[in-house]
C-alpha cells in the first residue's frame, strides 16, 4: 500500500544492514570484533558516577514531568557556563541555548528551521546523515566528495564554487566518521568565505547558515585543537548553529541530554518546532546534568581518564595498522586526531581469497573480512562516499584493551591469505 514520498524514497541504513549481519553471527556462537557502532558499551565506558547518582536522586526527587520546550533554566545556565569556560564561548542561556534529547532532534529542528523545500544544502562526504536530513526537507543536495590529502575535511577552495544560493553549510568537527579535524587555518578560510558570501546577498535574501555540529570537540589527542567558527570569527555568530551535548563527552548516549547554541530568532523558532515534536530532553535527566556540569574537579578528573582509555585504545589499533602497512599489506590508517573513531584503509578489491575468489567490490571486501577476520568496520560509502572507496570508520566505544592483539593478528593472518 503506498505511503508518502518520504517514506518510500528514504535510504536505508547500510550501519544497520551491517549490523544484522553481526548480530546472525554472533547468534551461531562466533566472536566479532565488533568496531562498527558509534556508541559505547557502558561497561567499558560508564557515565560518570557523580552524573548517575544526580540522575538517580532526581527520580527520588520525582522529577518525572514534563520539563520546558527549550530545557529547564538551571541547566540552560550550566551549559553557557561551561561552554563560556572550556570554549570561550558567550551565549544567553534565556534565549540563545535550547536543550533537548540528543543530537539528532536539534540536527533536525535546525534543517527544519532553516531549510525550505528545494533549496541547496552543502555538506562534504564521507558525514553522518546529512543526506538523510535533506530528503527530509526536500532540499537539493550539493555533495563534496572530500579527499584523502585533506583528512577527508572540506577545504575553503573546494567549497566555494558551491556556495550561491545555498542555505546551509553542515560541518562536523571533530567528525564523524573520520575521526579528523580541522585545521585553524582551514576553518578561518570556511569563515572568511561565508561572511564574503552573505556580504554579496540582498536584504532580503536569506543568509547561508553554518551547523556546526562539534558532538567530539571535549574528545581531541595529542596536539590536536578544536577551533569553531565563532571563536576564529566572532561575526559567523549570526550565522552558525551549533551542535553540541553529554553524549559522546560523557558516554552517556543513552542518557539524552544535548544542547545548540545559535542567534536568538533562530533558536526561537527550533524551541517552537521541538515543542510540538516532543523532543525535550527527560526532565530528570536535566536536573542531574544541571547539577553535574558545575562539578568542576569532577568534570575534570571524568575527561582526564576518558580520553586517555578512548586515545590509548586508538594508538594501538593505528599502530597495529601502521606494522601491517610496513609489512607490505595493503592497509592504510589516519593517526588519531579526535572522536573515537580511526578512519582506516582497506584496499583489498581485485586481491583473489584462499578459496580463489576474487574481491570484486568493496562490500565484498567488508564481508570477507567481516567473514575470515572477525573484524566489522563500517566502509565510507555508508556515509555517502563513492561506492568503490577503500576507507573505513572503525569505532573504539565498545573496545576491549586486551582484545586488541588478537584481532590485529587475526587480520593479518587473514591479509597473508589474499593472493
Amino acid at each position: 500500500m503506498k505511503l508518502s514520498h518520504l517514506a518510500e524514497t528514504l535510504i536505508g541504513s547500510e550501519i544497520i544492514k551491517l549490523a544484522g549481519e553481526i548480530k546472525e553471527k554472533q547468534a551461531k556462537g562466533e566472536k566479532i570484533y565488533n568496531f562498527t557502532i558509534g556508541d559505547f558499551d557502558p561497561k567499558v565506558f560508564p557515565i560518570p558516577v557523580e552524573f548517575e547518582n544526580e540522575i538517580i536522586q532526581a527520580y527520588k526527587d520525582k522529577y518525572t514531568n514534563y520539563p520546558p520546550a527549550d530545557g529547564i533554566a538551571e541547566l540552560r545556565k550550566a551549559v553557557g557556563d561551561f561552554i563560556a569556560e572550556r570554549e570561550g564561548l558567550t551565549y544567553d542561556p534565556a534565549s540563545e541555548i535550547v536543550i533537548s534529547c540528543g543530537g539528532r532532534p536539534i540536527i533536525y529542528a535546525t534543517y527544519r528551521t532553516i531549510v525550505d523545500r528545494g533549496e541547496k544544502v552543502i555538506y562534504a562526504t564521507p558525514s553522518w546523515n546529512n543526506n538523510h536530513y535533506t530528503h527530509f526537507m526536500e532540499g537539493e543536495h550539493v555533495v563534496l566528495e572530500t579527499k584523502v590529502e585533506n583528512d577527508f575535511m572540506p577545504t575553503a577552495a573546494e567549497l566555494k564554487p558551491l556556495l550561491k544560493g545555498a542555505t546551509l553549510l553542515a560541518l562536523c568537527s571533530p567528525q564523524n566518521p573520520t575521526g579528523t579535524t580541522f585545521g585553524k587555518k582551514q576553518l578561518e578560510d570556511i569563515c572568511d568565505m561565508v561572511l564574503e558570501e552573505n556580504k554579496s546577498r540582498g536584504a532580503g535574501e536569506k543568509p547561508l547558515y553554518v551547523l556546526f555540529d562539534q558532538m567530539y570537540w571535549v574528545l581531541t589527542f595529542g596536539e590536536t585543537q578544536h577551533y569553531n567558527p565563532v571563536s576564529l570569527r566572532p561575526e559567523m555568530k549570526d550565522y552558525t548553529v551549533f551542535i553540541d551535548g553529554m553524549s559522546k563527552a560523557f558516554a552517556g548516549t543513552g542518557v539524552r541530554v544535548g544542547w545548540a547554541l545559535g542567534p536568538k530568532h533562530v533558536m526561537s523558532k527550533m524551541k517552537a518546532i521541538l515543542s510540538h515534536v516532543g523532543a525535550w530532553s527527560p526532565m530528570a535527566e536535566q536536573k542531574a546534568a544541571a547539577k553535574y556540569l558545575v562539578q568542576k574537579e569532577a568534570v575534570n578528573k571524568y575527561l582526564a581518564h576518558f580520553k586517555g582509555e578512548v586515545e590509548e585504545r586508538l594508538v594501538k589499533i593505528y599502530e597495529g595498522f601502521d606494522a601491517l602497512k610496513k609489512a607490505g599489506h595493503a592497509v592504510d590508517a589516519i593517526a588519531p586526531q579526535a572522536a573515537i573513531y580511526l578512519t582506516i584503509k582497506l584496499d583489498l578489491v581485485g586481491k583473489k581469497t584462499a578459496a580463489g575468489t576474487v574481491l570484486a567490490d568493496q562490500a565484498a571486501v567488508t564481508s570477507y573480512i567481516l567473514d575470515e577476520a572477525k573484524l566489522a568496520v563500517v566502509p565510507f560509502y555508508a556515509f555517502g562516499s563513492a561506492k568503490d572507496s577503500p576507507w573505513y570508520r572503525l569505532s573504539v566505544g565498545t573496545c576491549v584493551k586486551a582484545e586488541i592483539p588478537e584481532m590485529l593478528a587475526k587480520l593479518k593472518a587473514t591479509l597473508e591469505q589474499l593472493q
